[in-house]
């Protein structure tokens, strides 16, 4: 399978170096979205044998994803792996969570199928909205998911030719997920570990208020469902 390995960052000098080195030794063909950052990760990134595209202003992890998407569709790649820059993510896996495209068309990483270190533990808040979130997935979409927010996945051309993303923050995931469902498309999930190396990094604005960000992860969700003119599961209470 002619594979892209593919990195959302925005302002991450403080992990760039140690997560490239190590992406390397796993994917051939890495792209990096630099989403605009003004720190030295454009400086940085010129030390790696890597695709840059960089965003001149910054607009969001949503964005940075959409513009890998369309990447390995214009360079016919078969496939797709995602993965976050800040340490949270062990590239060594890699070729596991892209070796489950044989079987899916999407996937998920979930820090919550098996616990690989006791010690870790998710911030107490964002771990509720992911459960909340995660909920609102299962019943009314007919998922089975663990984990609605984990960046690590693998998509098939399939998949990424179904998308149609226009939120550009970090909603972007509950788009992709209901997407996904209107185009019958099939999802595992795959467990990695949960990893915190930085519990006080923040969405930024009004996203960083817990109350203000689920609301609008409802509101997107509801007009992602509405747009999709998904009939959807009877349990549903979004």
């Amino acid at each position: 399978m002619k594979l892209l390995t593919a990195i959302p960052v925005h302002n991450e000098e403080k992990y760039l170096e140690e997560v490239l080195a190590q992406v390397l030794k796993y994917a051939d063909d890495v792209l990096v979205v630099d989403d605009g950052s003004k720190d030295r990760t454009p400086e940085l990134l010129k030390k790696f044998p890597v695709r840059v595209i960089r965003h001149e202003t910054n607009q969001g992890y949503g964005a940075g994803l959409k513009t890998a998407f369309a990447a390995a569709l214009e360079g016919g790649y078969e496939g797709l792996v995602t993965l976050d820059c800040d340490g949270q993510h062990e590239p060594a896996l890699i070729p596991e969570i892209a070796a489950g495209l044989a079987e899916a068309d999407i996937v998920s990483g979930s820090r919550y199928l098996q616990v690989f270190d006791p010690s870790q533990r998710p911030p107490e808040e964002r771990r509720k909205i992911n459960v909340e979130v995660t909920r609102w997935l299962n019943e009314c979409l007919g998922l089975n998911l663990t984990d609605a927010f984990c960046g690590f996945k693998a998509y098939n051309r399939r998949a990424l030719e179904c998308f149609d993303i226009t939120d550009l923050g970090y909603a972007m995931p509950l788009q992709a997920w209901v997407q996904a469902v209107k185009h019958g498309l099939k999802i595992v999930e795959a467990p990695v570990p949960l990893i915190y190396l930085d519990e006080s990094r923040a969405f930024g604005g009004s996203l960083d208020d817990s109350t203000y960000r689920l609301n609008h992860y409802r509101k997107v969700f509801a007009d992602a469902l509405e747009r999709a003119g998904l009939e959807v599961a009877g349990g549903c209470r979004g």
